[in-house]
């Protein structure tokens, strides 16, 4: 299977680690009159990435981030969900579709309704991981899945 696409952005020179995962947001107030603004703020809100690289030692000024920004290489991470156990086969595509589920308190809910994926989204289901840690408390049948949009 090919890897997913990188992108380059600039981040923050204390969180510049290769392998450091985050969660890009929408871009501060601050960001709006900033220069470098478009290669800062070039990631989708909501998703989950990963740092595969740092790019050249040049560190830019930033109003945010008082060690300054670094350009980085990164790339959507691989998410682990839980998703309905008849539609978990490695390689196959599919529809998120989170379950239709007001338990919140549930530990398996952060599985079911994963932060960085949004329901619609077409992902690949890269691995199967194997059964879910529990019982689901409204009766799916749920399998673990490693996921990439």
């Amino acid at each position: 299977m090919s890897e997913a696409a990188t992108q380059i952005t600039l981040i923050g020179t204390k969180l510049a680690t290769i392998g450091m995962e985050f969660i890009f947001n929408a871009p501060s107030p601050e960001c709006e009159t900033c220069k470098l603004r478009n290669t800062c703020t070039n990631l989708e809100s909501g998703r989950r990435y990963r740092i595969l690289g740092i790019r050249g030692e040049l560190v830019h000024d930033c109003p945010i981030h008082e060690a300054g920004v670094r350009a980085v290489e990164v790339t959507e991470s691989p998410i682990i969900a839980a998703i309905d156990a008849r539609k978990a086969f490695a390689g196959s595509k599919t529809v998120l579709e989170p379950p239709k589920c007001d338990e919140y308190e549930c530990t398996m809910y952060d599985l079911c309704h994963p932060v960085g994926l949004k329901g619609g989204d077409r992902c690949t289901i890269v691995d199967v991981v194997g059964e879910a840690p529990e019982e689901c408390e409204v009766g799916n049948k749920l399998k673990l899945v490693e996921l990439r949009r």
